[in-house]
């Protein structure tokens, strides 16, 4: 089995690569402080906060993780409100 060497790329490439991830960055942790904002403020922070962290999501494990935990809370209360309805 042969080893191919790894092609390096174009410093043009790499630093649209980051300038990138750097916007992804800079825009989910903006929408992510908004949806934090609106938790106080008159807003859908229960919308705007999974969807900063679905882009942050894409660079960070740390806000997939997050994102799965919220979607795992939401589950639960719709399963929750659910069970109580057919019980009423």
């Amino acid at each position: 089995m042969t080893d191919k060497p790894k092609q390096k790329q174009h410093p043009l490439i790499t630093t649209l690569q980051q300038a990138k991830r750097l916007i992804k960055i800079v825009i989910g942790f903006t929408v992510l402080i908004i949806g934090i904002v609106m938790i106080a403020l008159p807003g859908p922070a229960v919308v705007v906060i999974p969807i900063g962290l679905g882009i942050l999501a894409t660079e960070f494990l740390w806000a997939k993780h997050l994102l799965k935990r919220f979607k795992d809370g939401a589950n639960n209360i719709k399963n929750s409100i659910l069970n109580n309805s057919k019980k009423a």
